[in-house]
């Protein structure tokens, strides 16, 4: 499962890499053993979790990407294919179906990155079952938490991130999708299986600097604002004040996200 396209995820990878909570990061390193580590990914896209956290984890690191998107898969296996700090498979499986046919037992920790807001309430708790089941670490980056912004403000923001945000918990390929509540869900769901759960804020902040990304990003907006039924000439107008503002360098735009590690007592 993935639903994104390589060329956006290619636009965001970096705005994440910067975005990511290293001392979130670094709870869930410190959980791993130490020596050769085995990671399950899920919903792996074009492998920036493996991106994210190679440096970190050492010379000796196996990783297994899962996604549904087959191209992506192709995408990570080529990315990777000389990865020199240990190994990098690739599985196309169907998450919403399947998850419990990966090899939770034969990990020692289990990642994901832009994933827990869209699943349903029972995926993540199936999530959390086999994960806890199995006494693993968990991390899970930049969960959308429903705040967004852009600088300078505009009337229509408001209309637009309300919009977006009620987008975000209709069917993402499981039903409907947790949203912005998937981050408050998820640590919930651990503490009370006993983890320990250290969080923090994970939000992207683009400016002049990442154009290409911008004019993505308020495209989807828009896109998420038609569908939920937002007054089309005042999202017209509003993208061609943005984009215009895009192309002045005058733009700066801040999205909410959290990562979250789950650690084992």
């Amino acid at each position: 499962m993935s639903g994104f396209s390589a060329d956006w995820l290619r636009l965001r990878e970096p705005v994440d890499l910067a975005a990511r909570n290293d001392l979130v990061e670094d709870a869930f390193v410190s959980a791993l053993p130490k020596g050769q580590v085995r990671l399950l990914d899920l919903a792996s896209g074009a492998g920036s979790t493996v991106a994210a956290l190679s440096a970190r984890l050492g010379a000796s690191q196996n990783w297994l990407l899962t996604d549904n998107d087959p191209a992506l898969l192709e995408v990570s296996g080529q990315r990777f294919s000389r990865f020199g700090q240990g190994a990098v498979a690739c599985r196309q499986v169907d998450l919403a179906g399947d998850l419990a046919s990966l090899p939770f037992v034969n990990v020692d920790g289990v990642t994901t990155s832009a994933f827990l807001d869209l699943v349903t309430p029972p995926f993540l708790e199936q999530l959390v079952g086999l994960v806890t089941a199995a006494r693993l670490p968990f991390l899970a980056s930049l969960t959308y938490d429903g705040r967004a912004s852009c600088t300078p403000a505009d009337p229509f923001d408001e209309d637009i991130r309300q919009a977006m945000n009620a987008h975000q918990k209709t069917d993402k390929g499981f039903g409907a999708a947790l949203g912005p509540d998937a981050a408050a869900a998820a640590e919930a769901l651990f503490e009370a299986a006993g983890y320990r759960v250290v969080s923090g804020p994970s939000d992207w902040h683009t400016d002049r600097n990442a154009p290409a990304f911008q004019r993505e990003l308020i495209s989807g907006w828009v896109s998420a604002g038609s569908d939920m039924g937002l007054d089309p000439d005042r999202l017209s107008h509003w993208l061609e004040r943005r984009t215009e503002q895009i192309a002045e360098g005058a733009l700066a735009i801040a999205v909410g996200h959290r990562d979250m590690a789950a650690i084992p007592r």
